[in-house]
């Protein structure tokens, strides 16, 4: 097999990164997937980006330095770091009699295929001229090959209109509290919250009034910074928010706007804004 593989930077806004264990696990799976169709482990032959091992295996795979020995995660915590992968929909997992079979679901969006791996080194190595320096002409090429491969990463997700726009409520919300906050994936964000209504079946309005409470709450402003941690989050927001909600006062966040209610259609300054911006017009009433 290859002594590299690639990883791809939206891991850095996945909720994974947060979880040493998930993220650990999931980067071991990466390494150790067949990069190739027929590769044969205990008499299965995988497909490109499977891989096969016991979740005990797992576990003594991961071991880790603690003072001066090493421990072992124990089985129920393999086995709940790789829920998590099925349901972030990273990994598939079947079950044989050799053991459990892994397959990395997108691996071709990590890996690329072995062609556009060669691609890849003869493009940096022809980009490069005896005095070191990059041609124009080759710019020129490196920059195009990277903006196809962000629209062939675009098109893997399914995303639509409305995910897109909860994405740019968060990071407009995100934004009004810290002016300095970088831009995010926003495409990315879009897919989870495409994911918290698909597969975690929550109701866009339950997620944009999530959005608006917990950017104007005194904890949690500083905390939800991206949609995985939303999602992360969301069940014990809803009931902090209801608990808020309840308070004969509240001190924990500043007053909004009823935003379950109606809408007069008016921005702030009075002007007519019936065109669905964010702000005092909401995208679900």
């Amino acid at each position: 097999m290859s002594t590299w593989f690639k990883v791809h930077r939206e891991i850095f806004d996945s909720d994974i990164w947060n979880d040493v264990t998930t993220f650990r696990l999931f980067m071991y799976l990466m390494g150790k997937a067949s990069h190739q169709d027929g590769v044969k482990i205990a008499g299965v032959e995988l497909k490109r980006g499977q891989y096969l091992r016991s979740y005990r295996k797992l576990a003594a795979d991961l071991a880790y330095k603690e003072g001066r020995g090493t421990r072992e995660y124990s089985l129920r915590t393999i086995k709940k770091a790789i829920d998590k992968l099925v349901n972030a929909e990273r990994v598939n997992v079947k079950e044989t009699e050799q053991g459990t079979l892994f397959t990395i679901l997108n691996y071709s969006k990590y890996q690329g295929s072995d062609s556009n791996e060669k691609e890849s080194v003869n493009t940096l190595n022809s980009e490069l001229n005896t005095n070191g320096k990059r041609t124009v002409n080759n710019n020129k090429n490196a920059k195009n090959a990277r903006i196809n491969k962000n629209k062939d990463i675009r098109s893997k997700l399914k995303f639509e209109t409305h995910h897109l726009q909860l994405a740019e409520l968060l990071f407009k919300k995100i934004k009004e509290n810290n002016p300095n906050a970088k831009k995010p994936n926003l495409e990315s964000w879009a897919d989870t919250f495409r994911k918290i209504m698909e597969i975690d079946k929550k109701p866009g309005k339950e997620i944009q009034d999530l959005i608006l409470w917990s950017q104007q709450h005194h904890f949690w402003y500083k905390n939800i910074l991206s949609a995985d941690k939303l999602r992360k989050q969301f069940d014990r927001l809803q009931l902090e928010m209801k608990d808020d909600r309840n308070k004969p006062y509240k001190n924990n966040v500043i007053q909004i706007p009823n935003y379950g209610g109606e809408d007069d259609g008016k921005g702030s300054e009075g002007n007519e804004n019936p065109s669905g911006a964010f702000g005092n017009v909401k995208l679900y009433k």
